[in-house]
């Protein structure tokens, strides 16, 4: 067991560094991948007031090595890492790595603060679960999940800053500055953690351990500490990806709110083409990932214990949360009549005359700023957004389930793909395909699966380490049977389950690809571009913002509770191990 962990380790660890050589060779390829002079960026950023002649240009690229190409640029740059030293800005002239460290303490405070907020909120969500030993289909976790940050950030900016003037609205001076930002971040985040920890726990209560301890007299907190104890190992990877997604994939926040994080450090380089400093910042986050990665993954060993060595595992009965028919009824009645109302009216009509006109029964979701129909627009952008998303959702499943089997490619990959945020990846994309929808779900799709690979992974780990399958194995069942009877309707319908949870989250990953003109054009009916366009007027037309908002929500709503209708019956995997193997591990 120890020589098979070994080789696991050294598999990722090689994975690892050949993907990472992979990114940071892409990103140095930038300029020549996007088919734009990067002299022309690069002289731009330096003073755009200058005419960009041709001796202006020549001596820019002089100063910068380009015209040695890309390979000599690429090479220069790792041999000065080799000894510490991540260059020198193409804009600014100031060191990178200052700027790198700089920008990775703000957003590491930040990631902080999200974090917890993610954390009181996903323990609010999971608390009923534990007193009543039931879930619910989840919709209302899901709906929180699928907020935009953008949006909230924009929301609570105008509420709590502007309005009520309680809380500083820009900049990076002290704790009062984090709020607002860690909101807007930690609630879609603790949205998401809650709902995976609640649909988790049920089956955990439903054991017999948990019964006999209550007959014992063992107190309600010390049963619900154990139950999280026995349930949280398969979802602590996912708690390590979102605090680096709460790190890299701020852009967004960042820029609402003015913080001077990695994220917006990057973004800031990329679109300046200031090589450097882009690859400086690609290489802070991707070691803040595999840092975190290699943190969770020690996490998860010490909840496991020996049992995961040793085979003994017992995994919970699998334990079906059903939804009241009425709920995803209703769901789905309320944004089918609102985009088949929405369908038999014109996206593109402008009228200059009815500019953020309130809802009325002309314009029943009112107008956006050139006129045009809210309803009609969301109607078409149907089609679009949720459509895009979904096949990147199931791309992703796919991918994750294969990926699931394969630990060694996997683990590494996953590290690399999610410490990178959409709007690095969609810019990467863009400059080889060209901006655009189909570029965008390139982009997400790309990033999209490690969340769902490393919950495949732990879950398979869980189930070929459980006593019961080394008893299927003893009585002769064939590796095929054990496989398809066994392993893969154990973990299939989970992640099946968190790829749903995840589809609006997809479809925000899209959204602000098309914010920054990576993804969808104007003046094309995309749920994200309605949402960005009208983030400039939320405060006098806040109508145009919240009704793609609130359609991402129940889309999140209708997916999950939709989901908990179609759960199946127990396999005979699920038959409940003996007593002595129930209790959770190291209680």
């Amino acid at each position: 067991m120890r020589s098979r962990t070994r080789r696991l380790a050294g598999g990722a660890a090689l994975t690892r560094l050949c993907c990472l050589i992979a990114v940071l060779a892409a990103v140095g390829l930038l300029p020549w991948l996007s088919g734009r002079d990067p002299a022309l960026a690069v002289l731009r950023a330096r003073s755009a007031e200058q005419d960009p002649t041709e001796e202006a240009l020549e001596s820019v690229r002089r100063d910068l090595g380009l015209d040695a190409g890309p390979l000599s640029l690429l090479g220069g740059w790792a041999s000065d890492l080799l000894h510490g030293d991540l260059g020198t800005s193409w804009v600014s002239g100031t060191e990178v790595l200052p700027s790198v460290v700089s920008g990775l303490q703000v957003s590491l405070a930040l990631m902080g603060a999200s974090l917890g907020v993610a954390v009181l909120l996903a323990c609010a969500l999971i608390a009923p679960v534990l007193v009543r030993g039931r879930a619910s289909a989840g919709a209302w976790a899901a709906m929180l999940a699928a907020v935009p940050e953008f949006l909230l950030a924009t929301v609570a900016l105008l509420l709590f800053g502007v309005w009520l003037g309680w809380l500083p609205t820009s900049g990076w001076v002290g704790p009062l500055n984090m709020v607002l930002p860690a909101v807007a971040l930690g609630v879609p985040a603790g949205g998401l953690l809650g709902r995976l920890v609640a649909d988790a726990l049920p089956a955990v209560l439903d054991e017999r351990w948990v019964e006999l301890w209550r007959g014992a007299g063992v107190s309600r907190a010390r049963i619900a500490g154990a139950a999280l104890r026995r349930a949280l190992p398969p979802l602590v990877p996912q708690f390590g990806m979102a605090a680096v997604g709460l790190t890299g994939g701020a852009v967004a926040v960042e820029t609402v709110f003015a913080v001077p994080g990695i994220g917006r450090t990057a973004l800031g380089a990329a679109k300046s083409q200031d090589l450097p400093l882009l690859q400086g910042s690609v290489l802070g986050l991707l070691a803040l990932g595999l840092v975190t990665g290699a943190l969770a993954a020690f996490a998860r060993r010490r909840l496991l214990g020996p049992a995961l060595r040793d085979a003994s595992l017992a995994l919970p009965p699998a334990r079906p949360v059903r939804a009241h028919p009425a709920v995803p009824a209703a769901l789905f009645a309320v944004l089918a009549l609102t985009i088949g109302w929405g369908l038999l009216r014109d996206p593109y009509a402008v009228n200059t005359t009815a500019r953020l006109a309130a809802p009325s029964w002309t314009h029943p979701l009112g107008t956006d700023g050139l006129g045009r129909d809210v309803l009609a627009r969301l109607g078409h952008g149907a089609a679009t957004t949720v459509g895009t998303a979904a096949a990147v959702c199931l791309l992703s499943l796919l991918v994750a389930l294969a990926l699931g089997f394969l630990p060694r490619i996997a683990e590494g990959a996953a590290d690399i793909a999610n410490a990178l945020p959409p709007v690095i990846v969609g810019i990467l994309v863009a400059a080889a395909v060209g901006p655009g929808t189909g570029g965008a779900a390139l982009a997400v799709a790309l990033i999209s699966w490690p969340a769902l690979s490393a919950h495949a992974a732990a879950l398979v780990q869980e189930v070929r380490a459980s006593a019961f399958l080394t008893a299927q194995r003893a009585i002769g069942a064939s590796p095929f049977w054990i496989l398809t009877r066994h392993v893969l309707p154990s973990v299939a319908a989970p992640v099946a389950r968190h790829a749903l949870l995840r589809l609006p989250g997809i479809a925000l990953a899209l959204a602000s690809l098309g914010f920054l003109g990576l993804g969808a054009q104007p003046p094309a009916p995309e749920w994200g571009l309605l949402l960005d366009e009208s983030r400039a007027y939320v405060e006098r037309a806040p109508w145009a913002a919240l009704a793609p908002a609130v359609a991402l929500a129940l889309l999140a709503g209708l997916a999950v509770s939709g989901a908990a209708l179609t759960r199946g019956r127990r396999t005979r995997r699920d038959t409940p191990a003996p007593v002595t193997k129930e209790a959770p591990v190291g209680v």
